[in-house]
């Protein structure tokens, strides 16, 4: 199998080409297929010699969206959608991620992929657009959802905790919002696993999936489990999302319904304990 990517130097992209193990790769940077022209992605899919398509690419800066909703709209809606009409055409199975920020975040029970939609802001708003279009494209597809991914590359919590928990002796952070913490290496093997399955039965693997670590954990339990793992003494102190006003509101309720990625896919919901595990010896900050 050989799998086209788009998006190398994000947690996705990296943790994709780390893992691919024996599945051959095509990688294509922003520096070559640029999201707000989307003819030059095409190009890439129309040429290819690959079997699936994989886009590891998304606007991501969830305040920034808020007052740039046409450039979010375009690398998150407009390029992917154009993308897998492409690949549709040429009957290539397309896996696109996408986020838990579609829903509303009401309630205290896990989101099924076809629980109703309802995005809070620009972001989620951006992000639902572009499963409408993956869906609207007519071929082979899997809508891989997650949340709060961390890895050992780029910016995320878990290197913010690190930073932060050096830094201080206490913190406060956000404890109503629950979700499930997803190493970026776990959803790149479930990307990887939903092209294999759309290679095998098309038409039986076709649909929406979550994937979203587990166990669901506060923000602040989440830090706790960081501080504990790396050794780092550093308090937390729970405290509500209205002590800390953003720009774009978050959901209070991220979790997500992930028993489809196994039963359907074959893909275990990643562990995120263990995977933040793997996060810190690869950064070298694991205690002993």
């Amino acid at each position: 199998m050989k799998l086209l990517v788009f998006g190398e130097i994000g947690q996705l992209g990296q943790e994709l080409i780390r893992r691919a193990g024996d599945v051959a790769l095509e990688v294509r940077g922003l520096e070559e297929a640029d999201f707000t022209n989307p003819a030059s992605c095409v190009g890439f899919i129309e040429a290819t010699d690959a079997d699936a398509v994989i886009n590891a690419v998304a606007y991501t800066a969830v305040d920034k969206a808020e007052e740039q909703e046409d450039l979010a709209l375009q690398i998150n809606g407009t390029t992917p959608a154009l993308m897998a009409k492409a690949a549709a055409a040429r009957g290539l199975p397309f896996v696109q991620v996408s986020t838990d920020y579609v829903f509303d975040g009401s309630g205290d029970q896990p989101f099924t992929p076809d629980h109703p939609t309802g995005p809070l802001g620009a972001y989620g708003r951006t992000k639902l657009a572009g499963e409408e279009g993956v869906i609207q494209a007519g071929g082979a597809y899997a809508i891989l959802r997650t949340s709060w991914v961390v890895s050992s590359h780029g910016h995320n919590f878990v290197k913010t905790m690190l930073r932060l928990g050096k830094e201080r002796d206490a913190l406060t952070i956000v404890a109503d919002q629950i979700g499930g913490p997803t190493p970026a290496a776990g959803l790149a093997d479930a990307c990887i696993g939903a092209a294999k399955g759309l290679l095998e039965d098309p038409e039986g693997k076709t649909g929406i999936y979550h994937c979203s670590g587990g166990p669901d954990v506060s923000w602040a339990d989440f830090a706790r489990e960081i501080f504990a793992q790396a050794g780092i003494d550093c308090a937390v102190t729970d405290i509500p999302s209205s002590d800390y006003p953003t720009p774009a509101v978050r959901p209070l309720n991220s979790r997500m319904d992930c028993t489809t990625l196994t039963t359907v896919l074959g893909v275990p919901r990643p562990d995120w304990r263990a995977g933040l595990s793997d996060i810190l010896n690869d950064l070298g900050e694991r205690s002993t």
